[in-house]
């Protein structure tokens, strides 16, 4: 979907971190943004800047925890800005804890908004988008949904998910006048998960590395622009990993540990009194 100017995109989760940057860096493109998620006061900050920079942009309020907030998510967006030609599922949960720490409302919560909720969203909006033969959909997952570490159980099931639907709506729209992308970022220096991991004292390394919160907006915009099937954005190179575990799943699994994954979530875990 080359041509972003005058399109309309709504972002999921984007009263701050990720979310908050995507739907700037859409706005430069100029394109006009929806920006959806739980907090009024921040929302509304957003679209004060979102309009700064000449675009149309609005502020939705849902809570996709509550999975019937959908479709009525999706209707009061095209009556605030048109039909969607851009959906970015953003809004995620993210906990770090011992598996048997979490409660099952936790992790169904999780699961409901992390990856039930964008393939609802998703369902929702792609016969519109192949009605006008126009439309991209991204899916922000995480390199969590690569390689699954230790103490991110549910996290990392639900990321691994939004890979694999990406990969299906590909395979069966490969031919249509619309496109699917998956975002995998690592650790994301600057706001969301990791910075607040940092906030607490986690601390990464060259091995593990860190990517600019700012690169992985471009990498969506990217994505978006030239129909990119999978981006790897983390500030390390981690590929040859990623391809070794394909070939060879035990020593992959020594290497992670090796690398400091386990140790920085583990100690995580710790200081949020979530060890079992």
């Amino acid at each position: 979907m080359e041509q972003l100017r005058g399109r309309t995109a709504l972002v999921t989760g984007a009263s701050g971190g990720i979310g908050r940057r995507i739907a700037r860096r859409l706005a430069r493109e100029g394109t006009n943004v929806v920006v959806s998620g739980r907090r009024p006061e921040a929302l509304a900050e957003v679209v004060g800047e979102l309009r700064e920079l000449g675009v149309e942009a609005e502020a939705v309020i849902a809570d996709l925890g509550d999975l019937g907030q959908v479709d009525t998510l999706v209707e009061r967006c095209e009556a605030a800005l048109g039909p969607i030609d851009v959906l970015v599922n953003n809004a995620g949960l993210e906990s770090v804890g011992a598996f048997t720490a979490y409660s099952r409302e936790q992790l169904t919560s999780m699961v409901d908004v992390n990856l039930t909720a964008p393939l609802l969203l998703t369902h929702r909006v792609v016969p519109g988008m192949l009605e006008r033969k126009r439309g991209h959909v991204v899916f922000v997952s995480s390199l969590a949904g690569k390689v699954g570490p230790a103490y991110n159980e549910p996290y990392a099931a639900t990321k691994a998910g939004l890979v694999g639907l990406n990969q299906s709506l590909r395979a069966e729209y490969r031919y249509a006048p619309i496109g699917f992308s998956v975002v995998c970022p690592g650790f994301v220096a600057g706001e969301g998960m990791f910075q607040r991991m940092t906030d607490e004292g986690a601390r990464s390394n060259a091995l593990l590395g860190e990517t600019p919160i700012d690169k992985v907006a471009d990498r969506v915009v990217e994505a978006i622009r030239r129909d990119r099937p999978e981006t790897i954005e983390s500030g390390a190179p981690v590929r040859p990993l990623l391809v070794l575990g394909q070939v060879s799943p035990r020593l992959s699994e020594w290497l992670v540990e090796r690398f400091g994954a386990t140790d920085l979530f583990r100690g995580v875990a710790a200081s949020r009194e979530r060890v079992g």
